[in-house]
């Protein structure tokens, strides 16, 4: 998907590249699929803060998309591809045989009147979903669950790929967006394809008035706070002794590069070969 430019008429248009949502076939959502979506500012159920910079933004309905695609051996349509404005990446609107409709996220090259199906041996075909146990090696995955059933959950952003890179005792290792190597049960579901969207990571808004249209609020130096608010805050203009020019902490104290993965996660078992590796 390209990016448009624009003329440097005013500032906010000198580097502005936003999207042509040329892909975009269909501008309403399905209303059966869609579902309110609270507010929640970056706080949590006691009222505090736990994620800072949330705020504002415009109002969003939530768009129910099928990460399981557990309606296995059923073929569907896909009738249109969507914006979302609740992730990066596109997402299709397909119709199964008995008329139910579904949201799934819309990989590269995946059209309207494409058919696509999940299941155990269905074709490796983009937009099929089917067990890594019958993905062919070297094949782009994306939307791969963690656990049988669960859904998918690793791979989902835009223009994100996983290659399913071997396969040993009831284990498929897939290489991740990170370069890391994982374990995962070869009966977890994978679709077959690439994320669409590729182009997002260059875009630029422009303004920041764009971001806060999206709901992230401003970020603010620590240095440039007091010393009740953040670790580095506090000194006279740019200190380099009180003011935390010398140990840059987080805001929860953390030295910056300190690894905050536990030594004991459980999780860790499954991974083969670390996105860390030395070069």
């Amino acid at each position: 998907m390209p990016l448009k430019t624009f003329k440097s008429i005013t500032p906010s248009g000198r580097y502005k590249q936003l999207p042509t949502f040329e892909e975009i076939t269909k501008s309403k959502p399905e209303k059966s699929l869609l579902t309110p979506l609270k507010r929640s500012g970056g706080r949590n159920n006691t009222g505090r803060i736990t994620t800072r910079h949330i705020g504002g933004g415009h109002k969003r309905h939530y768009r129910l998309v099928d990460f399981k695609r557990g309606k296995h051996g059923v073929a569907a349509t896909v009738v249109g591809i969507e914006y979302d404005p609740n992730r990066t990446c596109r997402i299709a609107l397909i119709q199964y045989e008995d008329g139910q409709k579904s949201y799934i996220l819309a990989p590269v090259g995946l059209e309207v009147g494409a058919s696509v199906v999940s299941g155990e041996k269905v074709a490796p075909k983009t937009g099929n979903s089917m067990p890594l146990r019958d993905v062919p090696l070297g094949t782009n995955v994306h939307n791969i669950e963690l656990v049988p059933g669960g859904g998918g959950k690793v791979a989902r952003a835009a223009g994100q790929l996983a290659v399913l890179s071997n396969r040993e005792g009831g284990w498929a290792l897939v290489k991740m967006p990170s370069g890391e190597i994982r374990r995962f049960n070869e009966s977890c579901y994978a679709t077959i394809g690439q994320v669409g969207n590729r182009d997002h990571m260059n875009e630029v808004s422009g303004k920041a008035g764009r971001t806060r249209w999206q709901g992230v609020r401003p970020t603010v130096r620590g240095m440039t706070m007091n010393p009740v608010d953040h670790p580095n805050g506090g000194g006279e203009g740019k200190s380099k002794s009180g003011g935390g020019r010398q140990h840059l902490l987080s805001p929860w104290g953390h030295a910056k590069g300190q690894k905050t993965r536990k030594k004991k996660k459980v999780t860790s078992v499954f991974i083969v070969e670390s996105r860390h590796k030395k070069k």
